[in-house]
């Protein structure tokens, strides 16, 4: 799909506030609603926009911790990496799980409700995996950031 400027400030509108209406919307971009509308269907029938979502706030529902473990699994164990996929994505305290270059294979993000939540999580669940051989956690301190769901367009 060609992507112009107009598709381009349609998506960063949306990203901003996908709750804009399509009137609204059509203004932000300068175009008519219907021709608007037209474009928002083609870029979500091709996959660039993904689908909308409200943006909960953890701490107020008492998911007061956040870490970011590091994980490595020991290679010899049989199916190390697929195992370890199924598992980890049944997890609920995981909020994204990547898979990495470097020192450690996985790097988690976890929600819990505090630290005894968070420990009892490394303890039974992801510690008891299959061929597990390190976690490394870092609790978060203080969020500088988080532009995680936004691209810079």
């Amino acid at each position: 799909m060609q992507l112009d400027a107009i598709d381009f400030r349609i998506m960063t509108a949306l990203q901003a506030n996908g709750r804009l209406s399509n009137q609204d919307l059509a203004d932000k971009v300068a175009l008519s609603p219907s021709a608007c509308l037209r474009r928002v269907r083609t870029l979500e029938e091709n996959g660039l926009i993904r689908g909308y979502h409200a943006r909960l706030d953890a701490v107020q529902l008492g998911y007061e911790l956040e870490a970011i473990v590091h994980v490595t699994v020991d290679h010899s164990h049989p199916d190390w990496h697929e195992g370890f996929l199924k598992q980890v994505t049944e997890f609920d305290e995981v909020v994204a799980a990547y898979v990495v270059s470097g020192a450690s294979n996985y790097v988690l993000h976890i929600r819990a409700k505090g630290l005894t939540a968070f420990s009892g999580f490394v303890v039974e669940k992801l510690n008891k995996l299959p061929g597990m051989r390190d976690i490394c956690s870092y609790i978060v301190m203080k969020t500088i950031k988080d532009k995680l769901a936004e691209l810079p367009l």
